[in-house]
């Protein structure tokens, strides 16, 4: 990427990109961790509740690992400081990217903030219980997605936002 192509630049002022990050921040976060509340004191631990026969459940699960259950069954002590530190290097490298991407640049800021503000909100799981509570179970027969909740939504859509974000900037 050239200079004239790059969507990176210093930022020297408050703009309106940070009100946009707030935002996204606060209800992102507010919404994942609502949820979360809410299924942790309606659904006892492993509790399947059906919402969609043969397609959508709501559960109460932990995953004490990252993606679908990676380092599971690793020691939990080690697991979670790992996966604390590892979560507040990526927050502080995408805070500094979103820094540094010009206001004009509104898909990659979308991108950042929506990562952002997922990788927060399993944080807070993370510091609080030391895994991540899942409860989005989407299947069809007997074959299931991993759970998931809506931080990883959030991270999922920012993260196709940021690809989205590159591969128009490439084309220009």
């Amino acid at each position: 990427m050239n200079a004239k192509t790059s969507h990176l630049e210093p930022r020297t002022s408050a703009s309106p990109k940070f009100l946009l990050l707030g935002l996204i921040l606060f209800l992102g976060v507010g919404l994942d961790q609502v949820t979360k509340h809410w299924i942790a004191r309606s659904l006892s631990r492993y509790e399947v509740i059906p919402v969609i026969p043969d397609f959508f459940n709501l559960v109460h699960v932990y995953n004490p690992g990252a993606a679908f259950g990676l380092l599971s069954t690793w020691p939990p002590d080690f697991v979670r400081y790992f996966f604390i530190s590892a979560k507040l290097g990526i927050i502080a490298i995408l805070l500094y990217l979103f820094w540094r991407t010009a206001t004009q640049q509104r898909l990659f800021l979308w991108g950042y903030s929506l990562v952002l503000s997922g990788a927060l909100g399993n944080l807070i799981d993370r510091v609080r219980w030391g895994e991540v509570l899942d409860f989005l179970d989407f299947y069809v027969g007997r074959h299931h997605w991993p759970a998931f909740n809506v931080a990883d939504s959030l991270i999922c859509i920012g993260a196709g936002l940021l690809i989205l974000a590159v591969w128009r900037s490439e084309g220009e």
